[in-house]
């Protein structure tokens, strides 16, 4: 049996890749910040009592990260999905009116955190049998497809994970680890809204078979949810 975390795991994306992984019968971790408040992940816990394992965490947290990996120190984790992000609110990130705690913020929960989420759980990754890191990024973080401008706090914050995954490639690459960032879309969840384009279902299923698909070469690469490879 193949085992995945998942961070931001009470709702949206996070959430429906909690409940796909189950319904294939992999063991599922799934982290959020208040697992007790989250009301349709622990519908999901009462429907798959042997595979889904909740914890609390905020992944801004570093203690907590430490601490879990030390509860988890013998599991192997085949995928770690670092899914947990933060879009400020677009009054603090225009030109001219920047919220540079709501800056620091997105940092700390968008590119921090993956990379201490992997330095915690190596060990537990390297000894599994898939080996492979799935970011969850934007294109809004690409360098390339900025034709729009604007979203100062969220772009940067993204293409800052876009290239902490790439050195993650580069280093890991003697174990053998995988570590790779996916655009899941533009998604009908709380963060991307009622008018985007695509269902949580949607995005997920096609991440997944991306990630089914990885091979080592693909490692450090930057993928659509359909597959397609997005610009730098």
């Amino acid at each position: 049996m193949h085992t995945v975390l998942v961070t931001g795991a009470n709702r949206g994306i996070g959430l429906e890749f909690v409940q796909q992984y189950a319904q294939e019968g992999w063991s599922v971790i799934a982290c959020c910040r208040n697992p007790d408040v989250a009301t349709k992940l622990h519908y999901l816990s009462g429907q798959y009592p042997k595979l889904i394992q909740t914890y609390a965490l905020d992944v801004v947290n570093h203690q907590q990260i430490d601490a879990l990996s030390q509860i988890l120190s013998t599991a192997t984790i085949d995928l770690l999905i670092n899914n947990a992000g933060v879009y400020p609110s677009g009054k603090g990130d225009e030109f001219g009116s920047t919220d540079y705690d709501a800056w620091q913020y997105a940092f700390e929960v968008n590119t921090m955190a993956p990379l201490k989420m992997t330095e915690a759980f190596i060990q537990q990754i390297a000894r599994s049998q898939l080996k492979t890191i799935a970011i969850i990024t934007s294109k809004m973080g690409s360098i390339v497809d900025n034709s729009g401008g604007g979203s100062y706090v969220y772009r940067s914050s993204k293409a800052a994970v876009n290239i902490v995954t790439k050195s993650l490639s580069i280093d890991l690459k003697p174990q053998q680890i995988k570590a790779v960032v996916l655009h899941p879309g533009w998604v009908k969840t709380d963060m991307g809204g009622p008018n985007a384009l695509i269902t949580t279902e949607q995005s997920v299923t096609g991440m997944r078979r991306v990630i089914n698909q990885l091979k080592m070469e693909d490692s450090g690469n930057f993928f659509a949810y359909d597959g397609q490879i997005v610009p730098w």
